[in-house]
């Protein structure tokens, strides 16, 4: 009888390293929608598979400043993968993050992998929703910036 096997599962899956490549992947996502649920089970996934994924909350030093090292893991990984949920767009940090992944993939051509976890897409792309939201409310707080 022949025995079947998945090969999906059977051998590591490692994207080829370039020289100035430091993560195969880094995660975009705001925390508190995600971290304990998909994003927690997708970063384990990727390990696994022996792709070497950034995630702010197991790389960043204590004491670090954020911003640098964000932007440094950003420079440094070949795709990135956003998770946008929710409340994604409520947090100033994570649209510095998109803003930062959104330069590199139109500077050095990286590509970026949308996943649009509880929220539909259109949401995102129209800005409706709780998109629409928070947009306004960062409009408002940041009135007096530059």
């Amino acid at each position: 009888m022949a025995s079947s096997s998945n090969p999906s599962s059977s051998a590591p899956v490692t994207l080829p390293r370039r020289k100035n490549y430091h993560y195969d992947v880094f995660l975009s996502f705001r925390g508190e929608d995600t971290r304990f649920n998909f994003t927690g089970h997708l970063f384990a996934a990727l390990e696994r598979k022996g792709i070497f994924a950034f995630r702010d909350d197991t790389r960043l030093q204590k004491g670090e400043s954020i911003a640098p090292e964000l932007f440094n893991a950003i420079e440094a990984s070949q795709v990135f993968i956003v998770v946008f949920s929710k409340n994604y767009a409520s947090s100033t940090w994570c649209l510095r993050e998109l803003e930062k992944i959104f330069e590199c993939s139109q500077l050095y051509g990286k590509r970026v992998l949308p996943v649009f976890y509880d929220v539909d897409p259109s949401e995102v792309r129209k800005q409706s929703g709780n998109y629409e939201k928070a947009f306004v409310e960062h409009e408002e707080t940041f009135k007096h910036d530059s």
